[in-house]
C-alpha cells in the first residue's frame, strides 16, 4: 500500500481573507453560504467498495492523528454557534466503526440542540446500534446499498454481508431514524439491476437516490467513457416504472426527484458529472484528521486539529473555518479539459 492510496493534500494553517466581507456565517467569492457540514470521523470501513476503496483497504491513520470524540463535539458546537451551520453529518470511511460514535452523536446533541445530527453508513452492524444511536440524538440515516442482489453485492463490496445491510436498514426504521434514504452509485455493472433495487426500496418504505459515480476511487480507474449517465438510467427504469420529473425542493439539494408511477413515491438522481449543482453548493466538510476541506475535488485543506490542540480559542478556530470556505473553488471541473482528480479518495474524505 502506498500514501498515494490514502492521498496526500496540501495541508495549511492559514489563508487569505482579503476582501472577505465582514460576516459570521460561511461565505466564499461566488455568494454560496455553507450551511451542510459532512464530518468524516475515521477512513476505516467494513466493505471494500471497488469504486471507493482498495481490496486491502486504506492506509490507517495513526489514533493520535485522529480527532477524539470530545474535538469533534466542539467543532461543530463552533460550525453551528459561530459559523450558522445548520445540518451536520457523519461520514467515514464507515462511521459505525468508531466504538465512541454514541458518545460523539450525544456530546453533539447536547450543544447543537435542534440541529439534524445524520449519519451515512453502509448500515454493516447497524442493527445492533441504531437504537441507541436514536436515543444519543441522531436523527435520520442514509444507508449506501448499490445492489439487493447478494452475490452481486459481495462482488461489488467484496464482502457478503447483504443481510447485515438489509438488517440494519430495518433496524434504523423501527429505531424512528427517518427518513430513510439508500444511496446507490451507478456503474455498468449496477444498472441492470436498478429497477430490482428501486422495487424492493418501494417495498420497505425507504427513499432510493443514485448517484453518477465520480473519480474519487483509490484506484483512480475512473473514466468518463464508462460511467453511467442519469439519462441512461432514467431509460432503464422506464421499462419498468412511469416516472414524472418533480425537481428539487430545495436548490442546494443534490439530488432531482421523479415520481415514481404517479407518486407520493420518488426516485431521486445526483447527477454530479452530467447535471453539475456546484453552483448551489451548500457543504463544508472536515476531514478525520481535523482539516477543513471546502470541495471533494480540492486537495487543499486548512488544519484546525493542530490550532485546537496548540491552545486556540473558539472565535480563532471559527476564522481559519471561514478562510478554507471563503477560497473555495468555483465548481469540480470535471468536464473541463486538463480535469485530474483529487489525490485523496472518497473513503479518506468523508463523503
Amino acid at each position: 500500500m502506498t500514501a498515494v492510496a490514502m492521498g496526500i493534500p496540501t495541508v495549511r494553517s492559514s489563508v487569505s481573507l482579503d476582501g472577505r466581507p465582514d460576516v459570521d456565517q460561511l461565505v466564499d467569492r461566488f455568494g454560496r453560504v455553507a450551511r451542510d457540514l459532512r464530518v468524516s470521523i475515521t477512513e476505516k470501513c467494513s466493505l471494500r467498495c471497488t469504486y471507493c476503496m482498495p481490496e486491502e483497504g486504506l492506509p490507517a491513520i495513526p489514533a493520535e492523528n485522529l480527532l477524539t470524540a470530545n474535538e469533534i463535539v466542539r467543532l461543530v458546537d463552533i460550525a453551528v454557534h459561530r459559523l450558522g451551520v445548520r445540518e451536520v453529518r457523519f461520514t467515514g470511511g464507515e462511521p459505525l466503526m468508531r466504538v465512541d460514535l454514541e458518545q460523539m452523536i450525544a456530546g453533539c446533541a447536547e450543544r447543537a440542540p435542534g440541529i439534524p445530527l445524520a449519519m451515512t453508513t453502509n448500515a454493516v452492524g447497524l442493527e445492533h446500534r441504531a437504537a441507541g444511536l436514536a436515543r444519543a440524538g441522531l436523527t435520520r440515516v442514509n444507508v449506501s446499498l448499490d445492489s439487493v442482489d447478494r452475490e452481486h453485492f459481495a462482488r461489488l463490496t467484496r464482502r457478503d454481508r447483504l443481510p447485515s445491510v438489509i438488517a440494519g436498514i430495518r433496524a434504523a426504521a423501527r429505531a424512528g431514524l427517518a427518513p430513510l434514504k439508500i444511496n446507490a452509485v451507478l456503474m455498468p455493472e449496477t444498472l441492470s439491476g436498478a429497477a430490482d433495487l428501486l422495487e424492493w426500496c418501494l417495498s420497505e418504505g425507504v427513499a432510493l437516490r443514485f448517484i453518477e459515480e465520480m473519480p474519487l476511487d483509490a484506484d483512480h480507474e475512473w473514466a468518463r467513457e464508462n460511467m453511467v449517465a442519469a439519462d441512461r438510467l432514467l431509460a432503464v427504469l422506464g421499462e419498468r416504472f412511469t416516472l414524472t420529473e418533480h425537481g428539487r425542493e430545495d436548490p442546494s439539494a443534490p439530488a432531482e426527484e421523479w415520481l415514481v408511477d404517479g407518486g407520493p413515491a420518488t426516485v431521486g438522481i445526483i447527477a454530479s458529472v452530467t447535471r453539475s449543482f456546484c453552483s448551489d453548493c451548500d457543504r463544508t466538510r472536515l476531514t478525520a484528521e481535523g482539516t477543513v476541506r471546502s470541495c471533494l475535488f480540492s486537495d487543499q485543506e486548512i488544519d484546525l486539529r493542530a490550532a485546537l490542540r496548540s491552545g486556540a480559542g473558539d472565535e480563532e478556530l471559527a476564522q481559519l473555518w471561514r478562510g478554507a470556505m471563503w477560497n473555495k473553488w468555483a465548481g469540480h471541473g470535471i468536464n473541463a479539459d486538463g480535469f485530474a482528480p483529487p489525490q485523496r479518495s472518497m473513503g479518506a474524505i468523508g463523503g
